[in-house]
């Protein structure tokens, strides 16, 4: 009987034990995933989604927004994309502005937010949808403030590919984070003072904007927390963008430099 007693002790005390075990074990496991929240947080804690389509063409993802800027390539180049809130045009080149791209796409009643320069072009089918935008102006549209900036070559002349106040960059607010796509731009002073942009979308192309060291003078100045390029390809193909992030990271390595595939391979 003694010999019974003894063994039963003995099993609750290995129960015991193994319970404490697994309490360890669960509280081990708890910490671990709520530090790696942590970290995704901190390394990831942008609710700005972007899928690069080519170029200048991107669609945004915002929190449940959705919009496209500078949508050209055909409505296949946007096949599976969610239907846009609204859609941001910066000039009238055909890299950025394309109707028959933009009729595709079946708009209905999505505004087209777009420079004065942009509407003279565009069909009168098109017209009900535009808001016009000039340099300095803000609205409040879709949740969020957007405001039209300057985009311009340098130096200014009459005969430059982009004169100022043609066409629109973007600045884009919500919720107190801040989204910067540049347009066809040289490192002009507006772009310098520019403050707390969170994720920036800059430009780099000879002879239309400006070179690689230029674009990373000016992403120095402004500081964004994430700087993104795009509109990379010129006459002489494609600018060097890893030199690009190796100016900008060596001059501030507090700045994270994204690269994406902005020109998908053929065939």
């Amino acid at each position: 009987m003694r010999k019974i007693v003894t063994l039963i002790a003995v099993g609750i005390i290995l129960t015991g034990c193994k319970n404490e075990t697994k309490s360890q074990e669960e509280e081990v496991n708890s910490e671990i995933a709520q530090s790696t929240a942590e970290v995704k947080a901190e390394t990831d804690s942008s609710n700005i989604e972007i899928t690069p389509i080519s170029h200048a063409t991107a669609v945004f993802q915002w929190d449940d927004s959705v919009f496209y800027t500078d949508p050209v390539g055909g409505a296949e180049a946007f096949a599976g994309m969610a239907r846009p809130d609204f859609i941001l045009i910066t000039d009238i080149h055909g890299d950025h502005m394309n109707a028959e791209t933009i009729m595709a796409l079946e708009p209905g009643d999505t505004k087209i937010i777009v420079p004065k320069a942009v509407k003279k072009q565009l069909p009168d089918a098109l017209q009900k949808n535009l808001i016009v935008m000039n340099n300095g102006e803000t609205i409040e549209h879709a949740g969020f403030s957007i405001k039209a900036v300057p985009m311009y070559n340098l130096p200014q002349t009459k005969d430059a590919m982009h004169v100022k106040g043609r066409g629109n960059g973007y600045v884009l607010e919500k919720n107190g984070e801040r989204l910067y796509i540049s347009g066809d731009t040289e490192d002009i002073p507006e772009m310098r003072d520019l403050k707390n942009i969170d994720v920036a979308l800059v430009s780099m192309n000879l002879p239309y904007t400006m070179p690689v060291d230029q674009a990373a003078d000016g992403v120095l100045a402004f500081k964004p927390k994430k700087v993104i390029p795009y509109h990379y390809r010129g006459k002489d193909g494609f600018s060097d963008v890893e030199k690009f992030k190796q100016l900008v990271n060596k001059g501030d390595s507090n700045i994270e430099v994204e690269l994406m595939e902005w020109y998908p391979k053929k065939g």
